[in-house]
């Protein structure tokens, strides 16, 4: 779910995307100068090299001078050690600037992220999320560290280089140049075959990753129905398989272009040779010249390949950038108006007013709610019973607001709830799903989501409460068991019991249950019958139910089909009008 090959190759050079990475890195800017400052140091070294090997050479040789060849060495060996430093200093200084850099960045997305509505999650996948979060940002952590500086330094030692041989010698500078030519010339192409196989290598192995993913997780089904055998032939046969290939190629297309650069660099060498010492003999050049080329050709391989992989690195980065800020841009649907107040402490009377809903926000469009008017008194119940599609969530998350009213207004304490902000509003309720999400943590931990500051003995009374503290006693550490990611270890009923226990300790003034005893077996639903009268005791609660049976003491009950409201009455009024629920009650029995 990471960047695909078409959009990295189509992938261009943006100047509002460098602009915003520029104002990532910007705080840390007095590192990278630092690091462009130790960078001229590891130039220095690569530059001036060898000219000083071929002068102590050429001089100390012809004067018979010791000394001179000592010195020249000692100078040379200080400088490449001061380029080694330098070297090492940039590097410590750009990955500290971009670890910084990306930690913001990934801080940035994190919050915008959970401060999306919900429509939002609604229509981009989970994991397309995670791949802008993990791996589009690790590209631009992986540029930042090594490209951005080390581009600067590779451009630096090709032009020092060629500046230097134009000084000492244009003739062999000009054979030089040849190979240099020949070098780009094969970067190039490598460039371009390299981009496509390592981008077919990252395809496959995200292939891998969400097989593995896919079959672990559905385990269970797969041994249910016998599939092992399939899914193992379908992972070895084609998935895994495709990945080895591509992988082989990118070794084959790796195998190709170092031989070929090296093969380039023994030619022009050769050459050099060649018309260097024909030209020595003839005392028209000396050893110091035709040594210090010879050195400098082989200083040009690394600059040229590293220059060619840096180019598809920052292809790369426009298009993760482009990717990550699009996300970033993405507007947040539900806002808080700019003079917005905190919702004072509230009873839990909640009105709509001549609500009607589209999930598209016009009034043209296809209507979800259709001029719903709804009083329901601080501190009663009314169930929401209907068909699938008839609007009973929609209601509720009108409530919450994670949506807003197309047309018409919802009240709580006759307080327009658009008036207020969210955060407010969302403290003083709490949710019960029918799929119970559970963190990894403890037992304690995951019940105390629901107040963060309450104290052991408040977790635990919560638990009593709901009937739930008997089964975590009897769990290996009791209120301390670690509960793996989503609660695997623990049966629906359970889980459901330790969310009626996080939404009786957040003690909330409205409560919406949505299905939230649908997957509760008969035993267990006994034993919260009692705890459900309690959690909902002086709270206004919205208990959306098909299980007709675990609503029938509500204070109203209203019964939906298309987005209206057809019947409303108490459970006992409803089976006397002999209407849809009554049909639905005796279909339920």
């Amino acid at each position: 779910m990471s960047l695909t090959q078409n959009e990295v190759e189509n992938a261009s050079f943006d100047w509002d995307i460098t602009r915003r990475l520029w104002g990532y890195l910007s705080p840390h800017k007095r590192r990278i100068y630092w690091a462009m400052l130790a960078t001229l140091f590891s130039v220095l070294a690569q530059v001036v090299g060898p000219p000083l090997v071929g002068f102590a050479v050429d001089e100390g040789v012809r004067n018979g001078d010791l000394t001179l060849i000592g010195v020249g060495v000692l100078a040379y060996l200080v400088v490449q050690a001061l380029g080694a430093i330098g070297f090492r200093v940039q590097i410590l200084l750009m990955a500290a600037a971009g670890q910084r850099a990306i930690q913001q960045m990934r801080d940035d997305l994190f919050e915008h992220i959970n401060d999306l509505s919900i429509s939002f999650f609604s229509r981009y996948e989970t994991g397309r999320l995670i791949a802008r979060v993990i791996s589009d940002v690790e590209v631009l952590r992986e540029a930042i560290t090594f490209a951005v500086v080390g581009t600067f330094r590779d451009v630096l030692i090709l032009f020092g280089i060629i500046g230097v041989m134009v000084v000492i010698n244009l003739p062999l500078t000009l054979v030089s140049m040849g190979a240099v030519v020949v070098l780009a010339i094969i970067a190039n192409y490598w460039r371009i075959y390299a981009r496509r196989t390592y981008l077919r290598v990252r395809e496959t192995n995200a292939r891998v990753n969400a097989e593995l993913s896919e079959s672990f997780n559905g385990v269970r089904v797969t041994q249910a129905f016998n599939r092992e055998m399939h899914n193992y032939h379908r992972f070895t046969d084609d998935i895994n398989l495709k990945h080895r290939r591509s992988n082989s190629r990118a070794s084959l297309v790796t195998a190709l272009f170092f031989p070929s650069i090296e093969l380039v660099g023994g030619v022009a060498t050769g050459l050099l040779i060649t018309v260097g010492g024909t030209l020595v003999l003839r005392q028209e050049l000396t050893i110091f010249t035709l040594l210090t080329f010879v050195l400098y050709i082989d200083q040009f391989f690394f600059p040229i390949r590293m220059l060619a992989q840096r180019y598809n690195i920052f292809q790369s980065v426009m298009a993760a950038g482009d990717k990550i800020f699009k996300l970033l841009d993405t507007e947040v649907e539900i806002k808080d108006k700019p003079d917005a107040k905190d919702l004072p402490p509230i009873e839990g009377h909640v009105y709509f007013e001549n609500v009607s809903f589209s999930y598209d926000g016009q009034t043209a469009g296809e209507l979800v709610l259709h001029q719903i008017d709804l009083s329901v008194p601080a501190g009663s119940s009314v169930a929401l019973v209907g068909h699938t599609g008839a609007g009973k969530s929609t209601i509720v998350k009108l409530v919450m607001r994670f949506y807003e009213a197309t047309q018409g207004r919802v009240l709580v304490d006759g307080l327009d709830v658009t008036d207020y902000t969210q955060s407010s509003l969302r403290r003083q309720m709490g949710v019960v799903l029918q799929d119970t999400y559970l963190f990894s943590g403890t037992v304690m931990d995951n019940i105390r989501y629901g107040r963060l500051n309450a104290t052991d003995e408040e977790v635990i009374e919560a638990a009593k409460a709901v009937g739930a503290h008997d089964f975590i006693t009897n769990m290996e550490k009791g209120y301390q068991t670690e509960i793996r990611e989503g609660g695997t270890l623990l049966s629906v009923g359970q889980k459901q019991l330790l969310s009626f226990a996080r939404a009786l300790l957040a003690d909330p003034r409205i409560l919406i249950l949505d299905e939230a005893t649908s997957n509760i077996d008969t035993q267990t639903e006994k034993l919260i019958q009692d705890a459900l009268a309690r959690l909902l005791e002086g709270r206004t609660s919205f208990v959306i139910a098909h299980r007709l049976s675990t609503i029938t003491s509500s204070d109203m009950i209203l019964v939906m089909d298309h987005g209206q409201v057809v019947e409303r009455g108490t459970h006992t009024e409803l089976l006397a009008q002999g209407g849809l629920y009554t049909s639905m009650y005796t279909m339920a029995g």
